[in-house]
């Protein structure tokens, strides 16, 4: 690689010291490759030797027949960095996907490396995701493909890779969810889908037709945002003990209260808000859509440890008009539709807590063969290799658990699934973000100062290790989950 003179933070000495050299071994040990992706590449003249190169590669395949290693015993996809993806990824047969969920997974993944991972620190650091990033993401089938729907006329666009919706199933929803977590940024992804995947299901499931006319569609297009509403400043995990209050003023309802700690609650433009219609306890409780039109609706953005741009706010609530016909369900039916909703939100939490402990370990891997001390690589000293295998057993069994789980979503009847698979899902949740939580503690080790610092090399790690508190508390603390059972 040739650079340019330009600019740069540690002076223009860094680079004349490099003048007329080949500088590609120094800069890898100093930067990311994504580096080469947003900020380098204006700045690259040409690349020695790769026409040369390729066509000497051609030759070789034509020679050898494009005969696979002997070791190889399925198909590979991605950079195969050893536990950098799920083990399906990198040839090891498995049950549970056919030529769709691979195409899925192509589409998908194009598109995270292509709109988002060069973009996550930058959006991080302005604590917002550009607004045309939802409509690219629409566009693409990601925000249709991370809600569970059964109508097909409620889609703006076609799902990733043309899937038919009927075709579309749990393992499909997986992949979309798993490989938009590549990009090592919860707050933009919760920015994406964090807000959407829990406040639309409930008016998808047992909304009006009314409703989801009115919604659905606009948000899954990306024009506009929903957040679900149910903790408050007095407690979240205890549903049956909210006190926002709706009282039934005939015509409509007078909704009074606050919730705090809302996922996109700063900019949505609806609000699925849990609150109480009847008597104290899990019996009195319903389901109200509040557009953010309503004279009465304000909200505060929150400054919290991680998610910055996902929007975490204070919502409240005082003396709104809520008219009838945006009752979700029925009255007093709400904590059903809540113990509903929590199996897909802890589902998604597995799923991006897991991907993100494995985002540690593919970075942590690729820091360890490059760094040196003590005259050796990172990599081949004893007590790193140990912290990287303690890392990747811990994914790894959280991964098989979490397809497992998947497998009966698509199995079994939807009416046992709350009752059936909700303590399993409690409890894998648990496992997941307490494998996330582990996993960015043993990856800011191995990077050392890197990991403390905002942006660089230990950029992901630095940021998930901000974030991992945020998938231990929402969808019940873990310490719940184990009560839940």
């Amino acid at each position: 690689m040739v650079i340019r003179l330009t600019p740069h933070i540690g002076g223009k000495k860094i680079l004349l010291k490099q003048s007329g050299k080949d500088a590609t071994k120094k800069f890898e040990n100093f930067h990311n490759a994504s580096v080469l992706q947003k900020v380098a590449s204006q700045f690259l003249i040409g690349e020695i030797g790769t026409g040369v190169e390729e066509e000497a590669s051609q030759e070789e395949e034509e020679e050898e027949g494009n005969e696979k290693s002997p070791l190889t015993v399925g198909e590979t996809f991605g950079d195969m960095v050893p536990f950098g993806d799920p083990m399906w990824y990198q040839d090891w047969y498995s049950p549970y996907y056919n030529e769709s969920h691979r195409a899925v997974r192509k589409a998908v993944r194009a598109f995270v490396e292509k709109e988002i991972i060069p973009f996550c620190h930058e959006w991080d650091e302005a604590k917002k995701v550009p607004k045309e990033v939802f409509i690219k993401a629409a566009q693409a089938g990601i925000l249709g493909a991370s809600v569970q729907n059964e109508d097909p006329s409620l889609l703006p666009y076609p799902l990733p890779a043309g899937v038919k919706p009927e075709e579309f199933d749990a393992f499909h929803r997986l992949i979309v969810v798993d490989e938009l977590c590549r990009c090592g940024s919860g707050g933009v992804v919760w920015a994406l889908i964090g807000g959407l995947g829990i406040g639309l299901p409930p008016v998808i499931h047992f909304g009006s037709d009314e409703l989801k006319r009115k919604v659905v569609k606009d948000c899954l297009a990306g024009t506009k945002n929903i957040c679900l509403c149910i903790t408050e400043p007095s407690g979240g995990s205890d549903v049956a003990g909210l006190v926002t209050e709706a009282k039934d003023m005939g015509d409509h309802y007078l909704l009074n209260g606050e919730k705090k700690w809302i996922t996109n609650g700063a900019y949505a433009d609806y609000f699925t808000v849990a609150c109480r219609t009847g008597e104290p306890g899990f019996g009195g409780i319903s389901f109200l859509l509040v557009e953010r039109t309503m004279p009465g609706v304000s909200t505060r953005q929150m400054q919290c440890s991680g998610m910055w741009p996902s929007g975490t706010a204070y919502v409240t609530f005082e003396d709104v008009k809520v008219p009838k016909q945006n009752l979700i369900g029925k009255e007093n039916r709400g904590f059903k539709y809540v113990m509903y909703n929590f199996n897909s939100e802890r589902i998604g939490i597995i799923i991006q807590a897991n991907r993100f402990a494995r985002v540690c370990i593919e970075d942590s891997l690729k820091y360890a063969h490059k760094r040196k001390t003590f005259g050796k690589r990172l990599i081949d000293h004893a007590v790193i290799r140990n912290k990287l295998a303690h890392m990747i057993r811990k994914c790894e069994a959280t991964h098989a658990w979490l397809e497992a789980l998947t497998y009966q979503v698509t199995q079994m009847p939807a009416e046992l699934q709350p009752i059936r698979l909700g303590g399993p899902i409690a409890l894998c949740k648990a496992q997941a973000t307490r494998t996330m939580e582990f996993c960015t503690r043993e990856a800011a080790q191995i990077f050392g100062g890197l990991s403390y610092s905002r942006g660089g090399q230990g950029e992901r790690i630095e940021r998930l290790q901000r974030e991992s508190r945020a998938y231990a508390v929402p969808g019940m603390y873990y310490n719940h989950d184990f009560l839940f059972l």
